[in-house]
């Protein structure tokens, strides 16, 4: 089995700790090819980011020539999702929503920790959308910018306080908001005693699931795109 696995931004040191996350969540015989897209921006922070990375990474997804069985986008709240389903006819896991689906199997309630308060309302319309904003208690910035996430120990500091808020507020779960974080789950969970999932590692796993099923996204969801001249950049067509 391969897993296209794809950041969202164009920094590569963020996707090699998104690949080591997805290596570690996935299956023995499973492939994780992750990918960097050729443009956009080095770090996806609020509406602006969020569209431009995802005609970025749609962009990547059609023109690849690499074979593949599902893809998980490695971007919390980022948009594409839906686009990316109409494009391919392989599954499409998003790691917001299968951290969300996740987390409600966990606790009635769940939390999410980001990166900086601009992005909660993008996080906040990105799981609404995915049918699961109900049972989400709060989304709670941590302050730290995305690039800042390289510096692990003031990263776990910031994401324990801000957990500890959302916990208060009424949370049962954790879900960490940003593909950056990978790796931190089991420290905070031993930290607040109540679950905390990653999104990379959640994705990983409902793809191959979704995989071994023999299932695909339903085309009377998402249909295949119309046949038209699409330009994607200055010399290119489809």
């Amino acid at each position: 089995m391969k897993i296209l696995v794809t950041n969202c931004n164009t920094t590569e040191a963020m996707t090699k700790e998104i690949e080591a996350g997805a290596r570690a969540a996935a299956g023995p015989g499973t492939e994780i090819l992750a990918r960097t897209p050729s443009w956009g921006p080095e770090s996806a922070e609020g509406w602006l980011d969020s569209f431009l990375s995802a005609a970025a990474v749609l962009d990547l997804l059609r023109t690849t020539e690499e074979e593949f069985d599902a893809v998980v986008l490695a971007g919390f709240g980022e948009h594409g999702r839906e686009g990316a389903r109409e494009l391919l006819d392989v599954p499409v896991v998003d790691i917001t929503e299968a951290a969300a689906h996740l987390a409600c199997l966990l606790g009635r309630r769940y939390g999410v920790v980001t990166t900086l308060d601009r992005t909660c309302g993008l996080i906040e319309d990105s799981l609404h959308a995915a049918g699961v904003g109900e049972h989400c208690v709060d989304v709670v910035g941590s302050g730290l910018g995305v690039l800042d996430l390289a510096d692990e120990l003031r990263t776990a500091s910031a994401l324990v306080t801000a957990a500890r808020r959302v916990r208060d507020r009424g949370a049962e779960v954790l879900v960490l908001g940003c593909a950056g974080m990978t790796g931190l789950d089991r420290r905070i969970s031993a930290e607040l005693g109540i679950p905390v999932i990653d999104g990379v590692a959640a994705a990983v796993r409902l793809a191959e699931s979704l995989v071994s099923l023999g299932l695909r996204t339903s085309r009377v969801a998402y249909p295949r795109p119309l046949p038209k001249s699409r330009r994607w950049g200055p010399s290119t067509t489809d």
